[in-house]
């Protein structure tokens, strides 16, 4: 059974940042690419960024290109986002979402697993 739990949403201010946790058990993380995908209130979600299995390359979206890291610890099977200068538009509910690694592309397949998702809110 795969499982993706998400944590570290929180409220902070304009500029500050935040790191997300996605604790993935069930899988394996060297066979599997994990997303990290936002909804905003009153809009779609969307794929933000991405860490494949095999090789352990990453991708972003460009609006959260050089503001936002995606990494890996594959002793603890959880990846991350560490998420700088955070901007009011950030605000949304964060998820991450595991398929396998041929599939990792969110615009052409839609991923299998999904965690419940983590409240960002960027406000002063």
């Amino acid at each position: 059974q795969v499982q993706l739990v998400e944590s570290g949403g929180d409220l902070v201010q304009p500029g500050g940042s935040l790191r997300l946790s996605c604790a993935v058990s069930g899988v394996t993380l060297d066979g599997y690419a994990i997303s990290w995908f936002r909804q905003a209130p009153g809009k779609a979600r969307e794929g933000i960024s991405c860490i494949k299995g095999s090789d352990g390359d990453t991708l972003y979206v460009d609006s959260v290109k050089d503001r936002f890291t995606i990494s890996r610890d594959n002793a603890k099977n959880t990846v991350y986002l560490q998420m700088n200068s955070l901007k009011p538009e950030d605000t949304a509910v964060y998820y991450c979402a595991a398929n396998p690694d041929w599939a990792w592309d969110w615009a052409r397949r839609e991923y299998d697993y999904w965690g419940q998702g983590t409240q960002v809110t960027v406000s002063s």
